[in-house]
Parts: structure tokens; C-alpha cells; sequence
């Protein structure tokens, strides 16, 4: 099958905007809790009613407009995710305003393009090193008028601010946007070159959660539903699910230290969880390196975990899983499973999962342990979501059908094309390369992919990243590097091999596993660097490789790898903020690494 479309749910008015959506959620249930927030560091969840937080809204609206800013200005947000995040964005479009983020990692020249680039007017930083970074730039943006600060009072001083402005200005200016009408300027992290300014209009957020609400209602609108954010909401993907809350009905909450994720988690309790395929393989090789402490507790973690695998497989089968399996897995739930549920807070059902490909082995034992991951795909230029598996629908290994109002096709080269009510309207001040990911009115993604009969879609690549070998085979790196990254002393992979003999990869090991890996195998002496050269580490990774190569055929397998000697992190340039490689960079910088895989070996090509 070529192409699938799925029909709309919700036929939008044309006049209508954001702020419709928050209205509608104060007028049916202006009493429930909206958002629950910490007051202060660890202390309890204080739920805001949807009165009460559109109240907030209201007036630190009226501060940004006391402070000068117009319909249409550019408001740039450089802070982590927090509840003050959320706040500015309502606030901004109750302004008429178009929030613009920045990525809280982002450099200098990064955040020095995205201000001048979109033409911010008002900057406000979470912190004193955020506002820092910023001033070292600022003489060269010069639309930038004012910098404020969310740890001085930013919030507290635009609102004193404001109280003079009449209500009826904010009334006023919240029914200026229509659908078609600029919401936000969203930069792609980018793998290469310079961020792009995707420009995202109120429709492609109110008509696209109208509708995921449709068909994801059992997951957002179900009695105490609730989401605890922690992933950057300069991304799409927590954006999306930000605005998703409000027509959803869901509690929203916010975490910006991930290094106390799991306690935040137990205290909040989410019912369904946002993240990216990397956080669940953690989840996963922590849980095992927990359990190595004894030959035993792995042994048992280890059947779990296939039991919660072929459990999983089994619901999909005729007849579902057997008498024998079920009873296997009711011990199992009970030795396991009841544990890794209460570590993403004992009430979590749901996780949606986007960003990369999680896998089928993760999808299958996730379910296993009773936690269903909708796995979707979408890109900053979808809005998030183009597809996404389903509550009552699910095919583990595939990102779901086109939600309802979006459709998909596959080009004749296998390039997958999106078109609905999601996709953006344009690359900001970028006419060329608006013209260039645009073909026949249907958006390029760049991904590789194929469909089934029932409309499932199955990322199978990334167009740029496909590797021709010397011999003329093509090789998508994407398989083999998400299997790889399964195994718990690795962290991240890049596939290799273009123009050259076969197959090779680089691997960096994961700081976070390896010690418990090493203190298991009685290895507790290494270091990391002694670690690289260990034979049973080399060993371990070995195997690992041959049980990747079993996906692909032999003149797609890895003949060779190298670990690097430190990790591929943020930080250090070589991932983006959603945690993407930047292959371009990381293959540039390791080139004498990359020769070295292929000066002397006795592996041959295909």
C-alpha cells in the first residue's frame, strides 16, 4: 500500500485559536485541577484549578502586554521544563504573542541565531547562567529589548506590572488569532547545519489535539488522568502533550532535574508517561544491573523479562497467551513487574513513545509488565504526532496509523510524505527550504518507511543516513543501532561503512552502567578507560553485535567496532537536545577511528 488516510473527527472552526481550547476547559470544568505544581523544592503537588490557572494566565498576560509587547511580537522562553514554562506560553498566546523556545542547553551562537533569526522582542531566562549566556550575544540581536529572569522574580514582577491593564485588552487580543495564524517558532535541534525555524499555527496545535483526543481519550480523558513532564518543552513532543492536557482534561505537572526523576515519579504518580525510547532502555539496564547484585535476583530478572516478552507476544496471537504463560506471569508480576511499576510512580498504564524507534523487545516487555507504549512518529514540522498506535489498536514494531485528519504515503523511493492538519505552514524566513521539503502539497520527512494493509507505518531508516557500501549495498543503520543500544554497557552506537568494504560501528559505554555491569562480572577495579580494553568487555559486546546481526543479512552486518573513549552526550556537541546523533559531527571527529576499523582485518565484503 502507497498511501492511507484516516478521516477526521473534529471539522474546526476557522476563527477559532488556542485560547479556545483553554476557555472551553475553564467553562466544563472550572473546578477541577488543570496543573499541579511543587511551591517548593520536594514538597507537595498543590493542584491549580482551570479558574485558578487561567487566572494566572490572565494576569501575567497583562504584564507582558504592560511591558511592551505587541500582537505578533516574539517572546523567547530559555528555561528547563517548569511550571513557569507552561504559564508564559498560554500567557503569550492570551497576548497575542508568539512564544519562541530555546533549548535551556543551547550555546551562545545557538541562542544568538534563534533571536535574531525569529526577531524575539522579549527574552525571559530561567536562571542567572540562562541570562548569562544570553548577554554574551546580546549587543548582536539588537530586536532583543529586555532580558528577565525567572529565578529573580521574572513571573512575579511582570504581574505587579500589568494589574492596570484592563481585562478587556486580554479579551480582546486572545480572539485576534485564527487557525491559519502564527503560535509558535519551534527550531528543529538539527543533526546538521543551522536550526530551521519551524512556524507552527494555532490550527496545527488545536486541530491536531482536538482530534489525538479522539482517539487517545481512554489515555487523556480517562477519571484522574495525569502526565508528568520532563522532557524539554523546547521540544515539540512535550509541547504537543502540554497543549494535549487541556482539551484532554488531563492533570498536567512538571519535573526539570531528571537525576531526581524516580522520586518525582513516586510522588506524583502519572498515569501515563512522555519520553523517548533512550529513558525506557534505562529504565531496563538499570532494573538488570540492580538485579546482578546476586546470581539468583538475575536469574530471576532475566525470566521475568522474557516471560514479559512472550506474554506480550501472546496477546497478539489467536486465542491469546496460555494457560501455563499466564500463570507464569502472575509470578513474575509478582517478583518483578509490581517493582519496575512502582518505579514510574505505581500508577502509570500508558506511555507514549516518540523521537526514535523503541524497538519491538521493549515494546513487548513493557507491556509485559503491564505498561502499554503507544509508540508514534512525527517531527517538529508535524506538530509531534503524525501517527500514533493506538489504545484499542496496537502493533508493536510499527508507529500506528495517521491520526485522525493526517495522511500518510510512501514515495517511490520509499521516502515517507505526511499531509494533514499537523504540518507546519513554513520554514521562517526560508522560502528554500520550505520549496525543497514540500512535494505535490505533501511534506517530505527525509525518513524511510512502508505501510500496511490496515495502515500501520513502519519507520524502516533515515533517508540521509542510508550507508552504500563498497559493493553497492544499501545499509539503514537504524536496526542495528537500536538493538545495540540494548545491551547494558552501551550507550550509543553509530553504524558506519560508506564506500568501504562492510560494516563496521562505533561504540561509546554507557558511565551509568558500567560500574554495576563491571562490579558483577568481577570487574570492579577498571576503569572506564581500562574498561574499553577489557576482554570480557569486549566479549560481552561481541555477542551483543551477533545477536544485532541476526536482523540484517551478512552483507549488512557489523564485521567490526571500536569503543570511543568517552560518551556521545549533549555537552560535548555530538547529541541534540532530543537526543538524537549527530552523525555528520561524530563522523568528521572520528575519522582516524573510523580508518583504524578497516586498515587491518581480515573481514571481507559480500
Amino acid at each position: 500500500m502507497d498511501e492511507f488516510r484516516t478521516p477526521a473527527l473534529i471539522e474546526p472552526d476557522p476563527t477559532e485559536n488556542l485560547n479556545d481550547l483553554l476557555a472551553a476547559r475553564v467553562a466544563a470544568t472550572p473546578d477541577r485541577a488543570v496543573v499541579e505544581r511543587r511551591l517548593v523544592p520536594d514538597g507537595p503537588w498543590v493542584p491549580l484549578t482551570a479558574r485558578e490557572f487561567d487566572a494566572e494566565v490572565v494576569a501575567l498576560a497583562k504584564g507582558l502586554v504592560a511591558r511592551g509587547v505587541e500582537p505578533g511580537d516574539r517572546v523567547g522562553i530559555f528555561s528547563r521544563t517548569r511550571y513557569e514554562w507552561t504559564l508564559l506560553d498560554w500567557a503569550c498566546w492570551a497576548a497575542a504573542a508568539v512564544p519562541v523556545p530555546l533549548y535551556e542547553t543551547s550555546s551562545a551562537e545557538q541562542v544568538l541565531w534563534i533571536l535574531t533569526n525569529s526577531e524575539v522582542s522579549l527574552l525571559v531566562a530561567e536562571s542567572a547562567a540562562h541570562a548569562a549566556t544570553a548577554a554574551e550575544v546580546r549587543v548582536d540581536a539588537p530586536t532583543v529589548r529586555e532580558v528577565l529572569v525567572i529565578d529573580d522574580g521574572a513571573i512575579a514582577m511582570l504581574v505587579e506590572g500589568g494589574r492596570d491593564v484592563p481585562d478587556s485588552e486580554i479579551a480582546r487580543r486572545r480572539g485576534l488569532a485564527q487557525l491559519d495564524d502564527l503560535a509558535t517558532i519551534i527550531y528543529t535541534s538539527g543533526t546538521t547545519g543551522r536550526p530551521k525555524g519551524a512556524e507552527l499555527t494555532h490550527g496545527n496545535f488545536s486541530v491536531l489535539t482536538r482530534n489525538a483526543v479522539g482517539r487517545l481519550g481512554e489515555v487523556v480523558n480517562s477519571p484522574g488522568s495525569r502526565t508528568l513532564l520532563f522532557m524539554p518543552l523546547a521540544h515539540v513532543f512535550a509541547r504537543f502533550v502540554e497543549v494535549l492536557c487541556i482539551p484532554g482534561g488531563a492533570v498536567l505537572g512538571h519535573t526539570s532535574d531528571t537525576k531526581n526523576l524516580v522520586a518525582d515519579l513516586e510522588s506524583f504518580k502519572p498515569t501515563f508517561i512522555l519520553s523517548v525510547p533512550r529513558v525506557f532502555e534505562k529504565v531496563y539496564n538499570s532494573a538488570e544491573q540492580k538485579a546482578a547484585s546476586s546470581p539468583a535476583k538475575l536469574k530471576i530478572f532475566r525470566w521475568a523479562a522474557a516471560t514479559a516478552i512472550t506474554y506480550s507476544r501472546a496477546l497478539d496471537a489467536a486465542g491469546g497467551p496460555p494457560t501455563w504463560l499466564r500463570l507464569q506471569h502472575r509470578l513474575a508480576d509478582r517478583l518483578v513487574y509490581g517493582k519496575l511499576r512502582a518505579a514510574l510512580g505505581g500508577h502509570a498504564e500508558w506511555a507514549i513513545s516518540g523521537g526514535a524507534p523503541l524497538g519491538e523487545r521493549l515494546g513487548h516487555f513493557y507491556r509485559g509488565l503491564g505498561l502499554h507504549v503507544l509508540e508514534g512518529y512525527g517531527l517538529t514540522e508535524t506538530t509531534a504526532p503524525a501517527t500514533v498506535n493506538l489504545p484499542a489498536t496496537t502493533k508493536i514494531g510499527t508507529v500506528g496509523p495517521p491520526l485522525p485528519g493526517h495522511a500518510v504515503r510512501i514515495a517511490e523511493d520509499g521516502e515517507i510524505e505526511l499531509k494533514g492538519p499537523n504540518v507546519f505552514r513554513g520554514y521562517h524566513r526560508n522560502e528554500a527550504a520550505t520549496a525543497e521539503s514540500f512535494h505535490d502539497g505533501w511534506f517530505r520527512t527525509g525518513d524511510l518507511g512502508s505501510l500496511d494493509e490496515q495502515g500501520f507505518l513502519r519507520i524502516t531508516g533515515r533517508k540521509k543516513e542510508i550507508i552504500v557500501t563498497a559493493a553497492g549495498k544499501n545499509v539503514a543503520p537504524a536496526v542495528l543501532e537500536d538493538r545495540l543500544r540494548s545491551h547494558p554497557l552501551i550507550s550509543q552506537v553509530v553504524v558506519v561503512g560508506d564506500a568501504r568494504p562492510f560494516i563496521g560501528a562505533l561504540v561509546t559505554l554507557d558511565p551509568e552502567g558500567l560500574p554495576g555491569w563491571l562490579a558483577t562480572h568481577g570487574h570492579a577495579h577498571l576503569t572506564l578507560e581500562e574498561a574499553r580494553t577489557s576482554p570480557a568487555v569486549l566479549e560481552s559486546i561481541e555477542k551483543a553485535v551477533e545477536r544485532a546481526n541476526r536482523a540484517v543479512s551478512r552483507a549488512e552486518s557489523i564485521r567490526k567496532f571500536r569503543i570511543l573513549p568517552g560518551d556521545l552526550t549533549i555537552a560535548n556537541g555530538y547529541l541534540t537536545p532530543k537526543l538524537s546523533i549527530r552523525r555528520t559531527e561524530v563522523i568528521k571527529d572520528f575519522a582516524a577511528e573510523i580508518d583504524a576499523l578497516y586498515e587491518t582485518s581480515d573481514a571481507h565484503s559480500d
